[in-house]
């Protein structure tokens, strides 16, 4: 079987199911995914993986496990099943989130969260007037308006997303983020840490500065945290053309890192074609074992369905 790099994406991992998000991982079926990996896969870290694609030794089934953005239950939940399977992951960290930070879609989902309902009326935003009176209505307006504010400027798209969960009259709750100090137990406990950035654009949304500016600040936030160089990075949402472009892996290149990541299908093969600074991954989201076992192996097929979303 010819070598191949199948590089997962996860984002976080939930100590419980959330009923509004019946897709998201949970701890019972992150595990069931992490004992699938050691059945029929030969995990890897990222990094050595990276090594491996140049020299040629990659094994045939190679896999990698990555997390994006930097959630607390990343520490939590997701830590303690990979150290108990002696698994290794790679997370990549949006610094300016750490300690307290709340992602934009985050507050958007507290708002639609704890609406009041039964509609959520969102004009005075130059939004809709959304229906939030069953489940399948919240889970409705949450993925309406992500959509709708993801590619606006990053300063407006932030704003409005606090502005809507003001609007829901959705008190700020405790940070989903990671604490430095549990960003340093990934380190102590021999996992990756890559860069995301420091705030979290989509690149293609600033201008060339203005991209590297963020790029680059994550980086130097990141290695004065952990005391170490950071040499892989995880281009935010990660759509090729869309998301970033050729500019920005210039940028990631003379950045001084080795190998970055998308999210576009696909797997990663060693050979003339091979691109480290644009390696790509796919989200895992079937729950059943058969589905994700086939998800993995449509995944290296040439012709794939589209994925949910990036990172």
């Amino acid at each position: 079987m010819t070598a191949a790099l199948s590089i997962l994406i996860y984002h976080r991992v939930l100590a419980r199911p959330d009923a509004l998000f019946p897709g998201e991982v949970d701890a019972v079926l992150f595990e069931r995914q992490l004992r699938l990996l050691k059945r029929f896969y030969a995990p890897l870290p990222l990094a050595e993986a990276v090594q491996r694609l140049q020299d040629g030794s990659l094994p045939a089934r190679a896999a990698c496990i990555t997390f994006d953005d930097g959630y607390a239950d990343n520490a939590q939940v997701a830590l303690p099943l990979l150290l108990k399977h002696g698994l290794h992951a790679t997370f990549f960290i949006a610094t300016g989130y750490l300690d307290g930070g709340r992602m934009w879609n985050d507050a958007v989902i507290e708002g639609v969260r704890h609406a009041p309902g039964p509609r959520l009326d969102l004009r005075e935003l130059g939004l809709d007037r959304l229906p939030v009176a069953s489940l399948a209505q919240r889970q409705t307006a949450i993925a309406t308006l992500l959509g709708q504010l993801k590619y606006l400027p990053f300063s407006q798209r932030q704003q409005l997303a606090l502005q809507i969960r003001r609007q829901a009259g959705a008190e700020a709750g405790p940070s989903a983020m990671l604490s430095t100090a549990q960003l340093r137990q990934l380190q102590a406990a021999g996992m990756g840490l890559g860069a995301h950035t420091a705030s979290h654009p989509i690149l293609a949304t600033l201008s060339d500065g203005a991209a590297r500016r963020d790029i680059a600040h994550g980086k130097r936030q990141l290695e004065s945290l952990i005391q170490a160089p950071v040499t892989l990075f995880a281009y935010p949402n990660g759509k090729a053309g869309r998301d970033y472009g050729a500019s920005h892996v210039a940028m990631v290149r003379s950045l001084g890192f080795t190998a970055a990541v998308a999210t576009d299908w696909g797997v990663a093969r060693p050979g003339a074609g091979l691109d480290l600074l644009q390696l790509p991954r796919f989200t895992p989201w079937d729950r059943g074992r058969l589905a994700f076992l086939w998800r993995l192996r449509q995944n290296r097929r040439p012709a794939r369905p589209a994925p949910p979303g990036g990172g």
